[in-house]
């Protein structure tokens, strides 16, 4: 099994239950591993963790710190920021798919956890401020579009112009 660059023993952990092992690390994104949602990712991840074995069980909880950056959705210039999750996760010998994660005998690998808890927690559109006007004219011109006048006839289909010849005697 590969082990990623969060995996940590927890042997310390087994051997008395209820103690708790606390570890800050603060890290790029891990290669090869996408945090990014369609115009957001993740720049920076600063981990603030606590992890506890609980009989057959380790309980991860304590913050994540996520450094992002994407486009405001009004004026669509790069915007930075941070977020922070607080979470509390469980890991099992036989997890329950979408509720709790793997646990390995001697190890855990936390970064499907962080993976997972990062990218449910990206911002989707942000905002660089409240009172953000939207895009430049300059740079991003717009076309307005001039509806037709409801008085006059609308221009004739050239596909219909030999019915036009057409004559009925009456």
């Amino acid at each position: 099994m590969a082990t990623s660059a969060l995996t940590v023993d927890i042997t310390p952990l087994k051997r008395k239950p209820g103690t708790q092992h606390h570890f800050e690390l603060s890290f790029p994104p891990p290669e090869g591993v996408v945090l990014e949602t369609a115009e957001v990712r993740a720049t920076q991840l600063h981990l603030d963790l606590k992890l506890e074995g609980a009989g057959e069980e380790l309980i991860a909880f304590g913050q994540i710190l996520v450094d992002w950056t994407g486009p405001c959705r009004r004026c669509l210039e790069d915007r930075d920021g941070t977020t922070t999750i607080t979470l509390r996760e469980v890991f099992q010998a036989r997890p329950v798919e979408g509720e709790t994660y793997l646990l390995a005998e001697n190890e855990v690998d936390l970064e499907p956890m962080v993976r997972e808890t990062v990218l449910l927690n990206l911002p989707v559109a942000p905002l660089c401020s409240e009172d953000c006007a939207g895009p430049d004219p300059d740079r991003f011109p717009t076309t307005v579009v001039v509806e037709p006048d409801p008085d006059e006839p609308p221009p004739a289909d050239p596909r219909w112009a030999a019915l036009s010849e057409i004559t009925f005697n009456e």
